[in-house]
């Protein structure tokens, strides 16, 4: 693929088929996600790429803990509810996400499976958790970083076939994550990346969502 086919073909995969990864196919994704740019060249990152046993591990932990009511424990900050246009595009592409999937507003049923299905990670074969070194948690730096690195990620494995979306419901509940991954305790737990072989009779992964424009998002000051 091109950069531009990379870039406007990509889109967020919610549902994969049972077929596994070869490893050697992941680090050849990670390495390219590793030539992303960091401030003063830190390369706060790391990758923890889970399948099989562990993974289903924390897949049974996550969604016990969130039907028993068990609060929120997610490491990095989460900052205050979207409002305003902010909350508009959220409630926006949820629309589209579930018009894909046929739920209605008023199936609460339906509504919920689809929330737990981001606590199993989508089911994917292959979770990769990104996690930052604890004593740079004071710099905004870091977390610029961590989301480069995790775009470029993302679209090396979009390059090779693969499919990716980014969430955050994997990693709600990280003492399961950080029991069952071995995360050390001087690395802060940041994103959760659900990886594998899209399956393309998923309904959902058709959903391109929408992007405000060039002239919405940029200002040109200087040019003639």
């Amino acid at each position: 693929m091109t950069y531009d086919e990379v870039v406007l073909g990509r889109r967020s995969i919610r549902g994969y088929l049972d077929k596994p990864v070869p490893r050697e196919l992941i680090e050849e994704v990670l390495a390219l996600a590793s030539r992303s740019p960091s401030s003063m060249n830190t390369q706060p990152w790391h990758f923890h790429v889970i399948t099989g046993d562990p993974l289903d591990r924390i897949r049974r932990g996550n969604t016990e803990r969130i039907l028993a009511g068990e609060p929120d424990s997610r490491e990095f900050r989460r900052g205050q509810p979207f409002a305003g246009v902010h909350r508009d595009r959220q409630v926006g592409v949820a629309k589209q996400l579930f018009g894909a999937m046929g739920i209605e507003r008023d199936d609460k049923d339906a509504r919920q499976d689809w929330v737990l299905r981001g606590f199993r990670q989508f089911d994917a074969p292959v979770c990769v958790i990104v996690t930052y070194d604890r004593e740079l948690s004071e710099s905004d730096d870091t977390a610029f970083d961590c989301g480069a690195v995790t775009t470029c990620l993302v679209n090396a494995a979009w390059s090779r076939g693969l499919g990716c979306v980014i969430n955050s419901q994997g990693i709600m509940q990280s003492p399961v994550v950080r029991e069952h991954a071995g995360i050390p305790d001087d690395q802060v737990i940041m994103k959760a990346i659900a990886l594998g072989w899209p399956d393309n009779s998923f309904p959902a992964n058709a959903v391109v969502s929408e992007r405000k424009s060039v002239d919405e998002a940029a200002r040109f000051v200087g040019f003639d």
